[in-house]
């Protein structure tokens, strides 16, 4: 059985309306990012507690934490972002989620992000080293213009660091927007299945800019990821993350008549899949 989460901070910026819309769509997961338009990470000790008790009440739970870790340029100050990057931890273990979600970073202006692999593979050891004591995993989602925007990066990041505190998020509309690349499931989701524990479904047109679409609409081949799925039998979350009115760098608007048919179609596309949803 597959478990749907959503960035439910698509549907609305408060984080009560974002509760309880899942709880009326019969979601359970939330892929927790923005509250009352302020990140996750950012949460006072209070805030979280508040979150919890919130989500508690309505029988919503956290699939990720999905931070902005790594989504800065590689010569940045580091040590501010190391101390971010252990709150998160803390929101984590708080809110009882078993991932945070994370990306590798920017390149500097006017240079190439490859020529900085040594500095990211050390500070994603970094990160690892500070999951000790927990039962964390880092997910590594596929963003635009950071070092592992492509498979073959992914793929070795996960083996450089060679843990199994790092992992893959495998986001198939990255790959159509980013890269233009139109057939994923045969040249990007091979490379990166081993690693994948985690997989966001966003769908999106080739040539488009801003919008994404209804899942199994775009370019994305989501169909055939939720085949792939159905095959080796993955049981873990699907994270419904739509960008149907607008999508950028740091989130996206779907609205709440939109969100609720993406779920729909990937309830429908799921069970055509012969995956059982929760």
């Amino acid at each position: 059985m597959v478990i749907l989460s959503a960035f439910a901070d698509e549907v609305t910026d408060d984080f009560q309306g974002q509760i309880s819309f899942l709880a009326s769509e019969e979601v359970h997961y939330i892929e927790i990012r923005f509250l009352d338009k302020k990140n996750v990470v950012d949460l006072t000790q209070a805030e979280a507690v508040a979150a919890k008790r919130l989500m508690d009440d309505h029988n919503v739970r956290v699939s990720a934490v999905a931070s902005p870790i790594g989504k800065i340029r590689i010569d940045e100050p580091f040590e501010p972002h190391l101390e971010r990057f252990k709150r998160a931890i803390e929101r984590t273990v708080l809110l009882q989620a078993p991932f945070i979600r994370i990306f590798s970073y920017y390149p500097p202006v006017g240079e190439d992000i490859a020529l900085h692999r040594t500095t990211i593979i050390e500070r994603m050891q970094k990160k690892v080293e500070l999951l000790k004591g927990t039962d964390l995993v880092l997910v590594h989602e596929n963003e635009t213009d950071i070092y592992g925007s492509t498979a073959e990066r992914c793929v070795d990041l996960i083996t450089s660091v060679n843990s199994p505190r790092l992992r893959l998020a495998y986001d198939p509309a990255n790959f159509v927007w980013g890269h233009s690349i139109a057939d994923n499931i045969q040249s990007c989701w091979p490379k990166m299945k081993p690693y994948v524990v985690h997989v966001h479904i966003k769908d999106w047109k080739m040539g488009e800019t801003h919008v994404g679409c209804l899942p199994g609409e775009g370019d994305g081949q989501i169909p055939e990821l939720l085949a792939e799925l159905s095959t080796m039998k993955y049981q873990g979350f699907l994270t419904i993350e739509p960008h149907l009115k607008s999508g950028g760098q740091f989130g996206g608007d779907t609205g709440p008549g939109l969100f609720s048919a993406a779920i729909r179609v990937t309830r429908e596309l799921c069970q055509s899949a012969g995956l059982k949803t929760n």
